[in-house]
């Protein structure tokens, strides 16, 4: 009996679901999940979902008192939120869920480790094992550094908003866990920087840049894991098949699911080790900067990509009031 694509890339890939929906978690079974803020504002707002806004924000008010104003209790559930529906989706998958530092603190060094220590106080205050959490940080060089002493502690980290080799050696000399390059939202630049309508997925942008950094990071022996994230279809996927991980949306899990192929492994460590014309360099403040200066679309990308977050969290402290208003009348 053949399978269908889904199955073969699991037998070469770890599949993690891009998601904070926890019933398409539970369809899909993946190994790990993963959040950001506009998923958790999404699935904040899904009927289903509403117990747990709503139990939060309970939450949020017996700690803090019924002298507490109603932006300070929503503050502090919107603090919780996230690690509300982490516990959720950790109850059906046997791996590690990734939950994202707020993105307006991602040029803070000593911002970023508060909160991601705070994360992970509130994991193990519910009988979570840190090995469970990855604390999800952006690629700047100062969440790069904060990320750096968190691992230091046992906190391991998720960078994301990944879209330069600048950033992701400097996460591999950081000894950060893992990192997450954007391959979908590479591809949406070039397009529109070029004003090609598509690529074919051998040639994306997108793919050929994760590529690299797989290659680099096994050829020199890196112990940070790669994850291809944000992807546009199925091809990307494929094209990456033998990565590390790929953390995918449910709608391509489903398409993968349905796609009957064969799906031949496309990286491969033995192979990167063999590669004789990359060159290794090291990544200081300088380099990082220089680097990332000279790479528009790194530059530019990663500034959307925060500011996108930021957005997405203001919208759900808005949220989070009007349902606290709704709760007490």
């Amino acid at each position: 009996m053949s399978k269908n694509l889904l199955e073969q890339l699991r037998e070469v890939t770890v599949v993690v679901a891009d998601t904070g929906d926890i019933q398409a978690i539970e369809k899909f079974t993946p190994r790990d999940a993963t959040t950001n803020p506009s998923l958790i504002t999404a699935a904040a707002q899904m009927p289903q979902y509403q117990g747990i806004v709503d139990d939060t924000l309970k939450g949020a008010r017996a700690t803090l008192g019924n002298d507490a104003s109603a932006s300070q209790v929503a503050s502090l559930a919107f603090d919780r939120l996230a690690v509300s529906f982490g516990l959720k989706i950790l109850e059906i998958i046997p791996g590690r869920v990734s939950t994202e530092v707020d993105a307006r603190l991602s040029f803070d060094i000593d911002a970023t480790i508060a909160k991601g220590r705070d994360l992970i106080a509130q994991y193990e205050a519910a009988g979570v094992s840190k090995e469970r959490i990855l604390i999800k940080v952006a690629a700047t060089w100062e969440g790069i550094r904060a990320a750096a002493v968190l691992e230091k502690e046992g906190i391991h980290c998720n960078l994301t908003l990944l879209f330069g080799i600048h950033q992701a050696i400097a996460c591999a000399e950081n000894g950060i866990t893992l990192i997450s390059p954007f391959v979908g939202r590479i591809l949406d630049w070039y397009k529109k920087d070029t004003g090609r309508d598509s690529y074919e997925p051998a040639e994306d942008p997108g793919v050929l840049s994760v590529t690299n950094i797989y290659n680099y990071y096994k050829k020199f022996g890196y112990k940070t894991e790669v994850m291809g994230a944000s992807f546009r279809n199925i091809g990307e996927i494929t094209e990456l098949a033998g990565c590390d991980l790929l953390t995918i949306a449910p709608s391509l899990l489903a398409e993968l699911q349905a796609t009957e192929a064969d799906l031949p492994r496309k990286l491969d460590p033995a192979k990167a080790a063999g590669i004789t014309d990359i060159a290794k360099i090291s990544v200081d403040k300088e380099t990082f900067d220089r680097m990332h200066a000279e790479d528009r679309m790194a530059n530019e990308k990663l500034a959307e990509g925060i500011d996108g977050f930021t957005k997405a969290l203001e919208k759900l402290e808005v949220l989070l009031t009007e349902r606290l208003a709704s709760l007490e009348g």
